[in-house]
């Protein structure tokens, strides 16, 4: 083959524009609810669920802790399930559109369970509901989450065309985990609008407002999930091999740079507990919890655009080294946020350059949104060059994997720094949302933002420093496929050619 063709046939392009666009708007949706359930589950389970019922805050407050933790670790079993079973799925859809499509109503339903907590007198009997109602929603959310980030790996043959799909669909992602804040703040000003600031009050002083904001963001998840549904394909065909139990495990331990870039996940679990008090430093350092998105949306702007600046660095720099890159400029983002923050000192002059700065730290988070997805995707091809057989399900599962187990101890690490090494006081009276705090409490609630997520952004980067699927290698891998895929589509036309023959001949007998 000539080196010209060659390049002809790297440049093909698959997918129609809109179909990027719809990949993308698929995932927003998603992240529309997901993004920020998390967060709002904790501040909801301690301080709204149970308010005026006399519970021990002490017992409660390490109960969602293990909550979160215990709950991480079903995520982390479903993954491996939910991967397996993917690559077994053979429907006319593909193998990975059924589950997101089809999973989008449970998922909406179960997460407003999550916002319905029950009149209980029993400390033990509310616990029990927050292992059993949280733990299943995140396993409904694995079995729609899980998949829908592994349709990049199967929207193109062409590794440059899936990257630029999965670039502009994780900022588009990105985008939609800030869209929950904003759709709680326009819920905020409605209700206060309609009902009076005293009745609001009130109303927010029971969560109203996270169960209504819960309600539309559930229905902005089915409305985006089935646009993606109905407009995109899946263009890279599954293999037919049977893939065995222990053969899916083999793909997630025994593939040395598919590991390498899921101990990511594992070895930065920390920088994801600034989440936890992001919406305590909009209310005790902007001065209001409707100012979490003024906080957070300048970050999510931040990761947006270094969802496009990754993109455009990959351009020039392998993902080996555009990833490690990125990691030193977040760490150090992080570090000068709390030099200046706590040079300013806890008063109204540090809200600008906080929130100046918090816009490039974000830039860091549209590396780790975008950079793994595409290395996994690669991971893939591997995975095929060298076995014959195409496991993306299970791929996205090892990486889902590590992901829910470091989840499972950011959830459990993150509401303990908060409500015992913080020594975060929650409010005990109905009418009062949330308590006074001492400034060591904030200055802690600030490290806990910067500082600590920092130093887990270095460790992050440790695992692709044996990361090798770049250059040379990668080029090899695409082209070895290329072939392969070309020969396989010979024969299959051949073969077709063979049986209209024979079906000739008989009809003319």
């Amino acid at each position: 083959m000539s080196e010209k063709k060659e390049q002809k046939e790297q440049q093909q392009k698959y997918m129609k524009f809109s179909e990027i666009i719809t990949f993308g708007i698929g995932l927003f949706g998603v992240a529309l609810l997901t993004g920020w359930m998390p967060d709002y589950t904790a501040t909801f389970f301690a301080d709204f669920a149970f308010k005026g019922k006399g519970f021990d805050t002490a017992v409660m407050s390490n109960a969602i802790s293990t909550v979160f933790l215990v709950a991480g670790f079903v995520g982390a079993v479903c993954e491996l399930v939910i991967g397996y079973l993917v690559d077994r799925t053979r429907t006319k859809f593909g193998k990975v559109k059924p589950w997101v499509g089809f999973g989008a109503v449970p998922l909406a339903i179960i997460a407003m369970l999550v916002f319905v907590s029950p009149n209980v007198k029993s400390q033990t009997l509310a616990i029990i509901w927050m292992f059993v109602v949280y733990s299943l929603y995140t396993a409904v959310c694995t079995a729609v989450e899980s998949p829908a980030n592994c349709f990049g790996s199967l929207s193109s043959p062409n590794p440059s065309e899936r990257s630029t799909a999965i670039s502009i669909a994780s900022f588009l992602r990105s985008v939609g985990q800030s869209g929950g804040m904003v759709v709680i703040m326009v819920v905020g000003i409605i209700m206060k609008a309609v009902m009076g600031q005293q009745q609001f009050k009130n109303a927010e002083g029971q969560g109203l407002d996270l169960v209504i904001s819960t309600a539309i963001c559930a229905l902005g998840l089915i409305l985006f999930v089935m646009i993606f549904f109905v407009n995109n394909k899946e263009r890279v065909p599954f293999t037919q091999e049977k893939v065995s139990i222990k053969d899916s495990l083999k793909v997630v331990f025994g593939n040395k740079n598919l590991l390498m870039v899921s101990l990511t996940k594992l070895c930065g679990f920390g920088r994801g507990v600034y989440g936890t008090v992001s919406l305590y430093i909009a209310i005790y350092l902007l001065g209001s919890k409707d100012l979490k998105l003024a906080l957070l949306l300048p970050m999510g702007i931040g990761t947006a655009v270094g969802t496009l600046l990754v993109n455009f660095v990959l351009k020039k720099f392998s993902t080996k080294k555009t990833y490690i890159m990125f990691c030193i400029y977040g760490a150090t983002s992080l570090a000068i946020l709390y030099l200046v923050s706590s040079a300013i000192g806890f008063n109204k002059t540090l809200i600008v350059p906080f929130l100046v700065i918090n816009f490039f730290c974000g830039i860091q988070h549209g590396n780790t949104n975008t950079t793994p997805n595409i290395m996994i995707a690669d991971c893939v091809d591997e995975i095929e060059y060298k076995t014959g057989k195409r496991q993306d399900g299970i791929a996205y599962a090892g990486y889902g994997l590590f992901s829910k187990i470091a989840s499972a101890f950011t959830k459990g690490l993150g509401p303990w720094l908060l409500y015992t090494w913080s020594k975060y006081q929650i409010s005990t009276d109905p009418n009062v949302a949330y308590a006074q705090q001492s400034d060591s409490t904030l200055n802690r609630l600030l490290m806990i933002y910067t500082i600590i997520p920092a130093v887990f952004v270095v460790f992050q980067a440790i695992p692709i420093f044996f990361y090798d699927n770049v250059g040379k290698k990668k080029e090899t891998i695409t082209k070895a496929l290329e072939e392969k895929r070309a020969f396989a589509n010979a024969e299959a036309a051949a073969q077709a050619q063979l049986e209209a023959e024979a079906a000739e001949i008989a009809e003319a007998e």
